[in-house]
């Protein structure tokens, strides 16, 4: 079976920052593009990063230079640095398997002063 788990969240005041992780496991994680979304208080779910299998990266506008995705294949891991956090990146986070939309439980973010 398909898993995927998602940590890292927390409570954390505006500039802050957190890293969450995604642990993978039930398919080859080396050949799958692979995503955070988020789901913002009252809003459905939005693509802010994504890391494709050949090594690019997109970023949505909203996050573009402040988040950082990355990946370790060997582990079946995805990464999310997020730097100068504020308000309004309060959500749940998923990191999710592009190929067929798997997402994790997900991990809350709070940011609030």
């Amino acid at each position: 079976d398909v898993q995927l788990v998602e940590f890292g969240g927390g409570v954390v005041q505006p500039g802050g920052s957190l890293r969450l992780a995604c642990v993978s496991s039930g398919f080859t994680f080396a050949n799958n593009d692979m995503s955070w979304v988020r789901r913002s208080p009252g809003e459905g779910l939005k693509l802010i990063a994504s890391s494709f299998r050949d090594g690019t990266t997109y970023y949505d506008d909203s996050v573009k230079g402040r988040f950082t995705i990355s990946r370790d294949n060997a582990k079946a891991a995805l990464y999310l640095e997020l730097n100068n956090l504020k308000t309004e990146d309060t959500a749940m986070y998923y990191c999710r398997r592009d190929a067929t939309a798997a997402r994790g439980q997900g991990t809350q973010v709070t940011v609030s002063s």
